[in-house]
């Protein structure tokens, strides 16, 4: 395994993040998660929160917490990502378990997912897992999935653009020089970038970008259960006008919803935009007088 690299300064941002870590296993690997409960009994419907390709739990704190009032979310740092242990394996599919047994392991009581690029297809697969395990959930929102795959368009970031802002983590980079890739981010989240992303396992990074060639999101994004939201930005390379066209000819009967001014990175780009559709999509799933996704008896 290749270095991972968390200092003590990246640590103590947790000292300012308003949830509580929690560990879950998945088979042998250790699985981290900030778990936004504000009391051991809890009653909100948990948000199951799954990052993108670089982005540990910590970097999706700022749409966390402007969600508590709706939601209890509970943050996956994705295995080799963050605290989670690193692993042999990276598909999709070992990720869809991982998040089915963070489900089953902290017993959250119909969640609903939300996945974000990497994660919006981990948590579309989960969901269809879900429902064949009978595991209930309340619904999913998929965020700007990518829709590359075998005969389809590349990915459009880089491997090589990926492991080179990985490389500059390690060696110790900046806000500032996150700011040179990512100009529109609010300046927290560069900072917390800079600070957190040397956490990511390079052969992670690199596993799931072969994933994005490999492995086609149309696969199986018909038989996630009609209680999902596929959410893309306007301006996105990753999900085009094109590609959200032919995501909604595939799976008619679920929602979907668009953020103007926002690229790949939905919720950085405009995050009042993002988190006001979120918002929206979240009340509507959760007032839905639908049987749970999975049916049977509930995970809680």
């Amino acid at each position: 395994m290749n270095r991972r690299v968390v200092e003590q300064v990246a640590l103590a941002d947790l000292a300012d993040v308003p949830a509580r870590s929690r560990w879950v296993r998945s088979g042998a690997l250790r699985l981290h998660v900030l778990d936004y409960a504000r009391t051991d009994d809890d009653v909100r419907t948990p948000l199951l929160v799954v990052p993108g390709i670089t982005t540990p739990a910590i970097g999706m704190d700022f749409v966390a917490r402007e969600l508590t009032d709706l939601v209890r979310p509970v943050v996956l740092d994705v295995r080799g990502r963050g605290l989670s242990d690193s692993a042999d394996s990276y598909t999709l599919s070992d990720y869809a378990d991982d998040v089915l047994a963070v489900v089953t392991g902290l017993q959250l009581h119909l969640p609903l997912l939300l996945g974000h690029s990497m994660g919006a297809r981990i948590a579309g697969l989960a969901a269809v897992r879900a429902a064949g395990q009978r595991i209930p959930l309340t619904g999913s929102v998929l965020v700007d999935p990518p829709l590359s795959g075998p005969g389809r368009s590349p990915y459009p970031t880089t491997l090589a653009a990926f492991m080179g802002q990985l490389d500059a983590a390690v060696r110790g980079t900046t806000a500032d020089e996150v700011a040179q890739s990512w100009p529109r981010w609010p300046r927290r989240e560069q900072e917390l970038r800079a600070r957190w992303l040397s956490s990511c396992a390079p052969e992670a990074i690199e596993a799931t970008h072969r994933g994005f060639e490999s492995e086609d999101f149309f696969d199986f994004w018909a038989q996630v259960p009609a209680s999902t939201v596929f959410v893309w930005g306007e301006d996105s390379p990753v999900v085009t006008a094109a590609g959200a066209g032919e995501a909604r000819a595939a799976h008619p009967e679920a929602g979907f919803a668009s953020i103007p001014g926002a690229g790949h990175m939905v919720f950085w780009d405009n995050v009042p935009g993002a988190l006001a559709v979120t918002r929206e999509v979240l009340v509507d799933l959760s007032s839905q007088d639908r049987v749970p996704v999975g049916g049977g008896p509930a995970a809680g």
